[in-house]
Order: structure tokens, then sequence, then C-alpha cells
């Protein structure tokens, strides 16, 4: 666990001081963040593709003590779908909830900016917007219940 945080670390440096260098150089940095973005995504993919289709590996051990490992092996990898599934869920939700709020969010100053009188209104539909998130939440949780 140290080991990966001792790799991930300079990375993250790294990659923070590269987004920044990039925000200066104007328009040509742009299209270089979105390009290692993209590049990033594609690696992260194949990196989900290889795990999920793997075979778990285990030590090599003899006795009950390997069949219990192998159950528990077994058991983890037929969860999967369901905790891959949550995570969509959860996701998926939240993205659509923030985009919802900031549409919503923005037309309710606008309206509360003309008509004060507006306030309760405006955050009902602001309220509204934000339970798209807490569906997907439930969802993800009578998943990983289910997993």
């Amino acid at each position: 666990m140290i080991a990966a945080w001792l790799f991930a670390l300079p990375v993250i440096a790294g990659a923070a001081v590269f987004a920044r260098l990039a925000a200066r150089s104007g328009r040509r940095g742009a299209v270089i963040l979105a390009a290692s973005g993209g590049l990033l995504m594609l690696g992260a993919v194949m990196v989900l593709v290889l795990v999920l289709t793997g075979e778990p590996v285990s030590a090599a051990s003899t006795g009950t003590a390997a069949t219990a490992a192998h159950a528990a092996s077994a058991s983890s990898s037929a969860n999967g779908p369901a905790l891959i599934g949550a995570a969509i869920a959860v996701a998926g939700s939240t993205i659509g909830a923030g985009i919802a709020v900031a549409y919503t969010g923005a037309a309710a100053l606008a309206a509360m900016s003309e008509r004060p009188e507006l306030f309760g209104r405006a955050m009902v539909v602001v309220g509204l917007a934000e339970g798209i998130a807490i569906y997907g939440l439930i969802i993800g949780i009578i998943l990983v219940g289910k997993a």
C-alpha cells in the first residue's frame, strides 16, 4: 500500500505541474490537456478490461485453507458486476445531478433576481434536481448490499 503511494504522489504532483504549465500556453495547452486526458481514460479502460477478464490469483496452499481461499476468491469475482453496477449508478446519477443543479440553480438565481418572492419555488426545483443523486446512491447501496 505504501509503495503505491510512493509511486502515485510524484505522478500526481507531476500531473498538476504539467496541467498548470499547459493551461498557461493557451489553446495549444488545452489541446494537450484534452489529448492527455483521453490517453489517461484509454489506459484506465484497458486496466479495467484486464481486471475484469483476468482470473483471481491466490497463493498455493493446502487443506481447508486452500478451499476457504478459493471460495473467497470465487465469491469476490461473482460480486464484481454488482459492485461495478453500483459504481456506475452512483457516478452517473451524481454527474447528472450536477448538470441539473447547474442549470436549475442558474435559472433559479436569475428568477430570484427579478422576483425575490420566488425563493421557495426555486429551491424546490433545485432540490428535485439534487434528488437524482440521492436515487443513484440508494440504488448503489442496494446493489452493494446484494453483493
